[in-house]
């Protein structure tokens, strides 16, 4: 027969409640992530007007 441990008899397979502290964490990497994507969509439409600025300028 096999040995029952404490572990393995009282083991629970759900995960401990979410504590206000780790709420605060993922909001906040949400938050980051957010302003990030934002952040990098802005840079990539500010560099393709500069290079059609810089194709056109110096087309003429």
């Amino acid at each position: 027969m096999a040995k029952l441990l404490k572990s393995t008899v009282f083991s629970s397979d759900t995960s401990p409640k979410e504590t206000s502290l780790d709420k605060t964490t993922r909001i906040m990497r949400r938050i980051t992530q957010d302003e990030a994507e934002v952040r990098h969509q802005k840079t990539a439409r500010l560099r393709k007007a500069r290079f059609e600025s810089e194709a056109n300028s110096s087309d003429s």
